[in-house]
C-alpha cells in the first residue's frame, strides 16, 4: 500500500531535518507518495501569508502530514503557524514521548515519559488584548466593575481559557493512550491551588474522567513541584497530561532529561487527522549548515509509522536510530558533548541509520 502523506519541510533547519527523515522512511519498505507544500517564512514571501489555504487543504485530504520546525517571530511579525494549524485542523491532542536510547549522553538512564498536552486553549488560544487599546480599556473597565480589581492600563492581556468539554477530551486521550500502550499511571498537572476556575476545572475533570479507568493509576501534581519531582525521580512518572502552556513546558523539561530537543519527537492529533513533526525549533542560525540532530524528526516518523499501523516497519527503524546512538560514532555535535569535533552532520546521520535498515 502507498500512503499520501502531506510534506511540510519548514524552514530555518527545517528542510534539512525533513529530508533526512524523508530519506529514512523510504527505506523502511512502506510505500509513500509525498505532497510537497510551503509553510513559514517562504510561503510568507509568496502567497502574503505563512499559512496558505492549500496547505490546509492538502492535510485535510491526506489526513497525515510530516512536518519540519517553522520559525515563529518573537514578539511581532505572523502568529505561529504551528499554533494555527492546529487550531484550524482540530489536532487537540500533541504526543510527546521522551525515552533515554543508550549511549545517549544524559544524567538519568531509562527514562520513558510520555507527554500528553492539549493544544487548543489555555493561554496559547492567542486571545489577546494589546496595550492602549479601546478593546483593553473596555476589558479593564469590565474587571474593575464585576472583580472589583484594578489592572493597570498600561497593560497587554491575554486570556487562559480552560473548558469542561476540552479537559475531558484530553484526559481521556492520555488514559486510552495509557491502556493501549499498557502504560501504567497518569499524572495530570495543574496550578489549580492558585487559578481555582481554569486549573480547577480541568482538575475536576480530570479526577471524574479517571474514574473510568480502574485499571489505571491516577494522581496529580501541582506544576511547579511536577518539574522539581522530574528533576529528582523522572522514573516515577509514565504518562503525563497537562493544559496548553504546562504541557509545552514540561514536555522540553522531560527532553532535557534524555539528551535533549534532538531526540523528542511529537504528534498532533484530532481524531482522524495527525500532523507529525520534532519539538524543537527552526534554529534559524544553523540554516543549510548540515550541523544539526535530525533524530527527534526521524523518531516522529516513527511515531507516524505506527500511526499507520506499520508497526514492525516502525520498530525496524527506532532500532536502527537506537543502534547508531548506542555507537556514538556517527552522531551530531549535541551527543559527542565531550568530544564534538568528531561529530558528522545531519545528512550523515541519515545515512548511518539507512545503512542499519538495508
Amino acid at each position: 500500500m502507498r500512503y499520501d502523506i502531506t510534506l511540510i519541510p519548514g524552514d530555518g533547519i527545517g528542510p534539512e531535518v525533513t529530508e533526512a527523515a524523508r530519506r529514512v522512511l523510504e527505506v523502511t519498505g512502506v510505500e509513500f507518495n509525498w505532497e510537497l507544500v510551503e509553510v513559514g517564512s517562504d510561503a510568507m514571501e509568496k502567497y502574503g501569508t505563512p499559512l496558505p489555504d492549500s496547505v490546509l487543504e492538502s492535510i485535510k485530504k491526506n489526513r497525515i502530514a510530516l512536518k519540519g520546525p517553522v520559525t515563529t517571530p518573537v514578539g511581532s511579525g505572523f502568529r505561529s503557524v504551528n499554533v494555527a494549524l492546529r487550531k484550524e485542523l482540530g489536532l487537540y491532542a500533541c504526543l510527546r514521548p521522551c525515552k533515554t536510547y543508550p549511549g545517549t549522553p544524559s544524567r538519568y538512564q531509562d527514562v520513558d515519559i510520555v507527554v500528553v498536552r492539549e493544544n487548543i486553549e489555555d493561554l496559547y488560544s492567542g486571545i489577546e488584548f494589546e496595550k492602549d487599546t479601546p478593546e483593553i480599556f473596555r476589558l479593564i473597565k469590565l474587571v474593575s466593575e464585576t472583580k472589583n480589581e484594578t489592572i493597570r492600563t498600561d497593560s497587554g492581556i491575554s486570556i487562559k481559557a480552560i473548558s469542561e468539554m476540552r479537559s475531558r477530551r484530553i484526559v481521556r486521550f492520555a488514559f486510552d493512550y495509557a491502556r493501549k500502550y499498557n502504560r501504567k499511571k497518569v499524572t495530570a498537572v495543574h496550578k489549580a491551588n492558585i487559578m481555582k476556575y481554569s486549573d480547577g476545572l480541568f482538575l475536576s475533570v480530570a479526577r471524574e474522567a479517571a474514574g473510568e479507568y480502574p485499571d489505571i493509576e491516577f494522581e496529580d501534581r501541582i506544576v511547579d513541584n511536577m518539574c522539581m519531582q522530574l528533576v529528582q525521580k523522572p522514573h516515577q512518572f509514565d504518562v503525563i497530561v497537562a493544559p496548553n502552556l504546562y504541557g509545552d513546558i514540561l514536555s522540553d523539561l522531560c527532553a532535557g532529561l534524555v539528551g535533549g530537543l534532538g531526540l523528542a519527537p511529537g504528534a498532533n492529533l484530532s481524531d482522524d487527522i495527525a500532523v507529525f513533526e520534532a519539538t524543537h525549533g527552526s534554529a534559524p542560525k544553523y540554516t543549510g549548515m548540515n550541523k544539526v540532530n535530525p533524530l527527534a524528526m526521524m523518531l516522529s516518523g516513527v511515531l507516524m509509522l505506527r500511526h499507520l499501523n506499520e508497526i514492525q516497519a516502525a520498530d525496524r527503524l527506532e532500532n536502527a536510530i537506537a543502534d547508531v546512538i548506542a555507537e556514538g560514532k556517527n552522531v551530531t555535535y549535541d551527543l559527542k558533548p565531550d568530544n564534538p569535533e568528531t561529530a558528522v552532520g545531519t545528512s550523515h546521520v541519515a545515512d548511518a541509520v539507512i545503512s542499519k535498515l538495508d
